[in-house]
């Protein structure tokens, strides 16, 4: 396990690929039954770059990492190039829609080097042009305590797996320390910006998200943050923000390959 102390230059080790395998424990939900409770989570189309993993946090709030939102001369994406497809599988989606605003938190700075600093700002909120019933997909809330040693789950998209989403039912969370959450789970490119689940009753609850990752002595080890302050300020930022145009027409689905490329993923590189 890496260190509480570790250094910043640990961090920048970003970029694991590791592969969903037959012993990786990823549970692929293929059928709608499986995908039954997890249909707030979706992919996050980014033009023709690729896309990231996002969660419902709202009927009209997608929750997904600020990297992800920041294009290649790292200038933010226009809202206009993105759309949040909950519970794509196989070319379907439950909903989806275009997004009206986006919003990182301003602590991120893609022009500084990726680390500890980025990592614990990692975070954006995109407006839905139109909101999704509850009815169709129920929005996750936010888990506000943290312990170490305890066990969370993670759900996204990823390459060689990007057509489904996958289900990790049982990794942990191995440190938290100045703002960073460290755990163990299956993530690669295309996990950027899934959520990683805590149980509490009968519903799970978001803990942070996936921001990046490395490997310590062999173990993968993922990053992410202490969520509840930043989606605060993201609010408000959204609230501060001019009024988005008014959307028209219904939610339609699309199928996989249509409306960008789906191997390009935003995953968190050093």
């Amino acid at each position: 396990m890496i260190r509480k102390s570790l250094h910043i230059a640990a961090l920048m080790l970003i970029g694991l690929a590791t592969q969903a395998s037959s012993g990786s424990g990823l549970i692929r939900l293929t059928d709608r039954d499986d995908l039954f409770g997890w249909e707030a989570v979706g992919r996050i189309e980014i033009g023709k770059q690729g896309y990231c993993t996002g969660v419902l946090i709202a009927p009209n709030l997608v929750l997904t990492a600020a990297h992800c939102v920041y294009d290649r001369q790292n200038q933010l994406h226009e809202a206009a190039s993105l759309r949040f497809r909950a519970g794509l599988r196989d070319g379907e989606a439950i909903a989806e829609s275009a997004i009206a605003r986006v919003a990182a938190h301003p602590g991120y700075d893609p022009n500084r080097p990726y680390g500890a600093e980025n990592i614990r700002h990692d975070a954006a909120l995109l407006e839905l042009a139109q909101p999704i019933s509850t009815a169709i997909a129920d929005p996750f809330i936010l888990h506000k305590r943290t312990a170490d040693g305890q066990r969370v789950s993670v759900v996204s998209y990823g390459q060689g797996r990007d057509d489904a989403l996958s289900w990790q039912r049982d990794c942990g969370q191995l440190w938290q320390h100045q703002g960073l959450i460290a755990f163990d789970c299956d993530i690669t490119f295309g996990s950027s910006g899934a959520p990683v689940f805590v149980r509490e009753g009968s519903r799970a609850r978001i803990l942070t998200l996936v921001s990046g990752g490395n490997m310590d002595d062999g173990t993968p080890v993922s990053y992410g943050m202490e969520l509840a302050p930043l989606v605060g300020q993201l609010k408000r930022d959204l609230r501060a923000m001019p009024a988005a145009p008014v959307a028209s027409g219904v939610i339609r689905r699309l199928k996989v390959g249509q409306g960008g490329g789906a191997s390009g993923a935003k995953f968190a590189k050093p």
